[in-house]
């Protein structure tokens, strides 16, 4: 279990003294606890694709503001948010080709009807259940953007 995992990596790092990846570590486990009480399951757990989720938005925040501070010209603290995201991306599934969303999203249709704009979200949101947590959200929505514009 990929929880099982972290927590694994994280005794590990605490015993190397890698103070870097302790904190990152750390961060990750504390967002998936904030995950399981807002949704009222601290008890049971978050299953294997919200602990996905939650991991793939812990990626993206050190994405967004490693951007940031490059465009602020602190190239020191974006290099330190890029090498969390680097330590992140290493408990999330590869990252789906367009090829591979483009049949993800081909699945949600069949499934849903007809893609039209007003199906448009739930299209969006069937292909991302679909990728398992695999596919950008971003690039699934434009994707479908793009059909919908043919």
């Amino acid at each position: 279990m990929l929880q099982e995992r972290i927590m694994q990596d994280l005794k590990t790092a605490l015993l190397a003294r890698d103070a870097e990846k302790v904190s990152v570590l750390r961060s990750i486990k504390s967002a998936i606890t904030y995950a399981e009480v807002a949704k009222g399951v601290k008890g049971s757990g978050l299953s294997e694709p919200e602990i996905l989720e939650v991991i793939a938005r812990e990626a993206k925040k050190r994405q967004e503001s490693a951007d940031l501070f490059t465009k602020g010209g602190a190239t020191d603290r974006a290099d330190k948010e890029l090498r969390e995201k680097v330590t992140i991306d290493q408990y999330l599934p590869a990252a789906l080709s367009d090829d591979e969303v483009n049949k993800l999203v081909d699945q949600a249709v069949d499934e849903l009807g007809e893609l039209t704009p007003q199906t448009m979200g739930r299209v969006i949101g069937r292909a991302k259940e679909l990728s398992k947590g695999a596919a950008d959200g971003g690039v699934i929505a434009r994707i479908v953007k793009e059909r919908i514009g043919r």
